[in-house]
């Protein structure tokens, strides 16, 4: 499942990050992993700017525009707001 290419707002402080893990932990893409003191992002296009990341970062070596991504359109979807999804054909939403 991919988000649009290229656009998405997700950044990772790597000097503030203290590679507790949490980020792998709560993300549903599995955007990041920590293979050794640090977190790193495997495929930032993966993203769908729920949040989980930032928020449970101690640090706040992350940081997301949430309510911009794909989680949000398909939220907005269900409750009848409409507008797009992912944008992409065959993207989470199936379309």
């Amino acid at each position: 499942m991919k988000y649009l290419s290229n656009v998405v707002t997700l950044k990772l402080d790597e000097q503030k990050c203290i590679g507790c893990g949490m980020c792998e932990v709560v993300c549903p893409h599995a955007v990041f992993k920590v293979p050794a003191a640090k977190a790193v992002i495997l495929d930032i296009d993966a993203c769908i700017e729920c949040g989980a990341c930032a928020m449970n970062c101690p640090v706040d070596a992350i940081s997301v525009n949430t309510g911009v991504g794909c989680a949000t359109g398909i939220i907005n979807g269900l409750l009848g707001g409409g507008g797009a999804c992912c944008g992409e054909k065959g993207g989470c939403c199936g379309k």
